[in-house]
């Protein structure tokens, strides 16, 4: 699969899971505007998927039209625990790096599994994408998006009650068909 296919794996994922399920409600004003930025890392190296996102600090430091960025890794963090440690060094990156307080990192992968929860658990599918990733938010744009959102602190619980009430079945068809459409 070549880079537009995974990027547009993730596009459709975004559109048909994120947006269309409200699970991040900021997310169809950017998407909608072009204003995330995706990467995709082909390289299962450390060293260079973390260079990547040093890199997508400094673009989104100097790229204002850029609101987010999603750094796409498609090889070398299958695994749910490699890329559970790969992003506890993200996060600690973010912060050597001086970036704390200015971006945050969220995080998606396609086997995600939230603690206390089973694999078949719905409520994985709201961390649940085509590949590996890393979401880095703007702390300041999100902050002043959620000051006008009543009950932020609910997202999550909301989230994780609608995937429980829309199942498991209708996540793992999008995520399968996020994979199909890129490829036509």
């Amino acid at each position: 699969m070549d880079e537009q296919q995974v990027i547009n794996a993730i596009k459709y994922w975004i559109k048909n899971t994120i947006i269309e399920y409200n699970f991040c409600p900021f997310a169809k004003r950017e998407f909608d505007r072009g204003s995330i930025h995706f990467e995709l890392v082909n390289d299962a190296n450390t060293e260079e998927q973390l260079h990547s996102l040093v890199n997508e600090f400094k673009r989104l430091d100097e790229s204002s039209e850029i609101e987010t960025t999603i750094v796409i890794y498609p090889v070398g963090l299958e695994s749910f625990f490699d890329y559970l440690d790969f992003l506890e060094i993200a996060n600690d990156l973010l912060i050597e790096e001086g970036y704390e307080g200015t971006y945050q990192l969220a995080s998606f992968h396609p086997d995600y599994c939230f603690n206390d929860v089973t694999q078949e658990d719905p409520s994985n599918f709201t961390n649940r994408s085509p590949y590996p990733a890393i979401h880095i938010l703007r702390e300041a744009s999100l902050e002043k998006v959620l000051e006008g959102y009543l009950d932020p602190e609910s997202i999550p619980e909301n989230n994780i009650e609608l995937a429980r009430e829309t199942g498991a079945e209708v996540f793992e068809k999008i995520l399968t068909d996020s994979k199909k459409e890129s490829a036509n």
